[in-house]
């Protein structure tokens, strides 16, 4: 055997440390397919080794690293013997070599983690950032590049995610310079199942076999583990075959045939083949059982029969599985996948001897302790340090911005696309299939589903803020868990746990190090408050090219439980008359008069600076409950958070959604654009008829919270109207729907 050179496990993406690490651990030299996976298995990617002593600070993770290791996503107990489960993922990399493939890819992947917890996929939501878009923004190749991204990105969720047959039913998307060349694309899929139906990854029974089901390996994506593990580079075209391909009709048989061989009671342990493809699923499985396993590739299904061992271990083909069966009821597995039409083989044993074992033509490739692999990865930390930026933006002076033109201030935010209706890329979405979708994209703060076999709802949401985490991470963490809670708290819902995705730039530079510890203790801190924990997530870390690195951006995903989905609401007001309330959290410091990293501040100033205000957490726990409370007592009938572009923009948003008119009056205070502009946490404006006026605003104070009379819903007008101390906004609401639904289209130039 060939000794291994030090250019063969670097161009891996192992150190010369870690090879000397492996050296130590095997005690002998590895053969080509041991480093190939020892290179996936010690990526960041699937090792998390820069992010492992981090994520302590969430108490589930750390109960599960300090037991029996986590499975592929949280189970949250929502009653009625129902629990759900989510995740949410990254394909970040991919997705900027290849945008249709990366993104659809991306959808697959985190269906089939959903999946292999025993649930049915019943709801996918995305959040997505790319460079600018608009003309005149940057360079016209970097614009185009974006455009195309964006384009290809949507296009590949609603292609995969259309035809598998789970609705998408809501998400985010974000422009910002720092993306450019580096989008991110999180993909997040909820699940529902039987609680006492839950699967687990663990293998176990010496003897069981251990069977191969779903589409065939092939050539592609080697090596993705280790691709999302680096930094994008000029080579990015010839990462291409470091890309998946994506079948979404496969995916649905799998998905359908899956539940079904659960069904028989004959499978022992399940995982999908996701990152690392063979080399994952067999020793995180094994690592989980504390067994060994040993499997004939021979027996692989192939889609080139000249497929090395290393080939086959490391392939992130998509749309498999790899399952444990009690022995001697292999064949009710088998005969399940085939009805489907999938291939389905045993390729191999649990075993005694704690290895994995791999044989290709007759001769062992590779034999390891896959606890090696999945438990002893090298753990790094880099001595983080505060950025210089972080001082500057903490001493902005406000005082020297002037006062903006309201009226025109609003609607050049309305026409901006990080506030803009979403809609030209929800539309290409299929968020009905499923017929479980009881609120959909853009009618609410969140979506909500009703599932059959209970008569609660499920409300979903997925929030970030980049900016506001670039300038101070700790609170941008807080506030993506905030608003993400206040979504869903506005359609009534309790918010009950959250998921998240953590992506940054190169963990080894100390800022960026500063910048991920600082916003997983903002996100800690706020989900244990919020009683909210994080139940599952993802970290993807070297987001950064030749033209930088990513605004540090976590990515929440959060769950809310409505004790009946009928009593959901949106954010439209319905009964003329109706009146608006502002109800907020008392706010203990407010920096910059609310002006600081916000919208307003950036879009009509040109202004990223400042820093955000940082959410007062009990508070807005009690407004959570305070949403739950008034809504599902039949007290409001809307409600909408105020968030970018502040209380304006909000209104207009109320406004566009009603049908009708709102007239509103408030008090300027110190700054007329901070009044109508500023970005305060915990304000929510909700709609009341007027004999129940009183009572809320009387609980609100009962919950130490203000409640103020701000205006009211005039059906039969056609304007939005907002006094403000001199100052009046009187816009015709379909002036402000032409901003809000054709500014993207615009940017992408294509009809709305």
């Amino acid at each position: 055997m060939a000794a291994i050179t030090p250019d063969v496990y670097l161009s891996m993406g192992l150190r010369s440390s870690e090879y000397d690490l492996l050296l130590k651990r095997l005690g002998r030299e590895p053969t080509l397919t041991e480093v190939g996976m020892f290179a996936v298995m010690w990526s960041e990617h699937c090792g998390y080794k820069y992010s492992r002593p981090v994520l302590a600070f969430f108490k589930k993770y750390k109960e599960a690293m300090e037991g029996s290791g986590l499975e592929n996503a949280g189970v949250v107990e929502i009653g009625d013997g129902l629990g759900v489960t989510m995740k949410v993922e990254s394909h970040n990399h991919p997705s900027a070599v290849e945008p249709y493939q990366g993104a659809a890819t991306g959808v697959g992947g985190i269906i089939r983690d959903i999946l292999t917890m025993g649930a049915r996929p019943i709801a996918g939501l995305n959040s997505l950032r790319f460079g600018p878009i608009r003309d005149g923004e940057d360079d016209p190749a970097v614009v185009r590049r974006n455009r195309f991204l964006f384009e290809g990105v949507v296009a590949g969720i609603a292609g995969y995610g259309n035809c598998v047959g789970v609705p998408t039913v809501g998400g985010e998307v974000f422009f910002h310079a720092r993306f450019s060349g580096n989008p991110l694309v999180n993909a997040m899929c909820v699940g529902l199942l039987e609680c006492d139906k839950v699967t687990t990854a663990a293998a176990s029974g010496v003897g069981n076999p251990v069977i191969y089901l779903g589409s065939a390996t092939g050539k592609d994506g080697i090596h993705g583990a280790t691709f999302a593990s680096d930094s994008l580079g000029e080579d990015n075209e010839a990462k291409r075959p470091n890309v998946q391909i994506g079948d979404p009709f496969a995916e649905k048989q799998v998905i359908e045939a899956t539940l079904e061989a659960l069904g028989t009671g004959a499978i022992v342990a399940i995982q999908d083949m996701g990152a690392a493809g063979l080399t994952c699923s067999t020793t995180e499985m094994a690592s989980k059982g504390s067994v060994g396993m040993d499997v004939d590739l021979d027996l692989v299904p192939m889609r080139e029969r000249d497929m090395t061992a290393y080939e086959l271990m490391l392939s992130e083909s998509q749309e498999r599985m790899l399952a444990v069966a009690h022995l001697g009821r292999e064949q009710e597995v088998l005969d399940v996948f085939h009805k489907w039409g999938l291939p389905a083989v045993v390729i191999g044993r649990v075993t005694d001897d704690g290895l994995v074992t791999i044989r290709r033509h007759g001769k062992i490739e590779a034999q390891v302790n896959p606890k090696v692999l999945t438990d002893e990865c090298p753990v790094y930390e880099t001595p983080w340090e505060e950025p210089a930026y972080f001082n500057v933006a903490r001493s902005f002076d406000i005082g020297k911005v002037p006062v903006a033109d309201p009226q025109e201030s609003l609607l050049r935010l309305l026409a901006c696309p990080n506030i803009a209706s979403k809609r030209w890329v929800y539309r290409q979405y299929d968020s009905e299939v499923q017929t479980q979708t009881s609120v959909g994209c853009g009618a609410a703060d969140a979506a909500v589903l009703a599932p059959r076999g209970t008569l609660k709802g499920l409300a979903l949401a997925i929030d970030g803020n980049g900016l506001k985490t670039y300038l101070d991470p700790f609170v941008g963490g807080q506030l993506a868990v905030v608003e993400a809670a206040r979504n869903v708290a506005c359609t009534g819902a309790r918010p009950v746990a959250a998921t998240d995705g953590l992506n940054f730039g190169n963990p080894e530079k100390p800022h960026v190090f500063w910048q991920f510890h600082e916003a997983v203790r903002g996100i800690a801190e706020a989900c244990e408050t919020m009683e909210t924990p994080v139940v599952s997530g993802n970290v993807s870390f070297y987001n950064q090219s030749d033209l930088g690195e990513v605004l540090p951006t976590p990515m929440i995903g959060m769950l809310g439980v409505l004790e009946s989905a009928e009593r959901r609401v949106g954010m439209g007001p319905l009964t003329d008359g109706a009146l608006l309330m502002l109800v907020s959290t008392p706010l203990n410091v407010v920096p910059q008069s609310g002006l600081g990293a916000s919208a307003y501040l950036a879009e009509i100033h040109g202004i990223e600076n400042g820093v955000p205000v940082p959410p007062n957490v009990p508070a807005e726990h009690r407004l959570c409950r305070f949403l739950e409370k008034t809504i599902g007592d039949g007290w409001v009938e809307a409600a909408h958070d105020v968030s970018d572009g502040g209380l304006a923009v909000c209104l207009s948003e109320m406004a566009m959604a009603s049908g009708g008119g709102l007239n509103v009056s408030l008090d300027s205070g110190d700054r007329l654009d901070a009044a109508l502009f500023g970005e305060f946490p915990g304000w929510v404006v909700v709609v009341v008829p007027p004999a129940r006026a009183v009572e809320t605003a009387q609980l609100a104070e009962r919950m130490a919270l203000s409640a103020t009379l701000i205006g009211a819903f005039d059906a039969g007008s056609a304007n939005l109207t907002i006094a403000c101390g001199d100052a009046t906004i009187r816009v015709p609401v379909s002036s402000l729907r032409e901003r809000y639904e054709h500014a993207i289209p615009a940017a992408m130039h294509v009809e709305a």
